[in-house]
């Protein structure tokens, strides 16, 4: 237990995070806040120089694409499913007058 949890870091904490906690309540989270930070003291007992940082968990790459087209032009495909066609165009009903 190198780091001990003050009452008023509790309160700071339940200020920041707007909670009115009772007196049993803040023990409570005491306690939990104790766990967490004896937890990150145990993780920085490990040795970690011959581990490289990064920003991720899983190796990404460039995830974009290059804007290529891949169908092309093909107007009579498009064409071919609708209702009504005028002039190589969708027709379709007047809107405004």
């Amino acid at each position: 237990m190198a780091n001990v949890i003050s009452d008023e870091t509790m309160e700071y904490v339940g200020i920041l995070a707007k909670l009115e906690l009772k007196d049993e309540e803040k023990e409570s989270a005491r306690q939990d806040m104790q766990k967490m930070l004896d937890y990150v003291d145990k993780l920085n007992e490990l040795d970690t120089s011959k581990v490289e940082p990064m920003t991720h968990i899983f190796e990404m790459g460039n995830v974009f694409r290059e804007d290529e087209v891949t169908n092309g032009d093909d107007r009579d495909a498009m064409l071919a499913n609708a209702p009504e066609v005028k002039e190589g165009h969708y027709k379709v009903p007047k809107t405004v007058e």
